[in-house]
């Protein structure tokens, strides 16, 4: 059954940069990564972001495609047909085909309206039984 990790941002982070952070993390354990938007513009500056972060940095990574091969892919709208290890899910609502991931990953940011969305999310997760583990990341160092 899929697990579900919600990452709750802290003060000094954007969500996007939290993403990146993330992302990062996942992909040097050596997981194939799916980052979900459900926006074009989502999408779009993240790509952006994962090809300059942190300078020394570059973490490899794709628009999502069918012939695609890379580890870290993104996409607005595509349902992944060959990437089921780790999604992240950026969008404003749970993607229909999360259960096709061995993880989910939520990310909790401080705004008022989005807490409440992540809390109904959490929900909704917890109402279909599946395992649940939440994190609160106080900086930049914790992840």
């Amino acid at each position: 059954m899929t697990r579900i990790n919600f990452y709750q941002v802290g003060i000094e982070e954007t969500v996007m940069g939290f993403a990146c952070r993330l992302v990062n993390m996942i992909y040097k354990r050596g997981h194939r990564v799916h980052v979900y938007t459900g926006q074009e513009a989502v999408a779009g500056e993240l790509d952006k972001l994962l090809w300059s972060w942190e300078d020394a940095r570059f973490l490899p990574h794709e628009m999502y495609t069918k012939s695609g091969s890379a580890r870290i892919k993104i996409s607005a709208h595509v349902v992944p047909e060959d990437h089921h290890d780790v999604l992240v899910n950026l969008s404003e609502e749970i993607p229909n085909f999360f259960s096709q991931f061995e993880r989910v990953a939520e990310i909790v940011p401080l705004d008022h309206e989005s807490r409440e969305r992540a809390r109904e999310n959490y929900r909704f997760y917890q109402d279909r039984g599946y395992q649940l583990e939440y994190h609160q990341i106080k900086g930049k160092q914790d992840g």
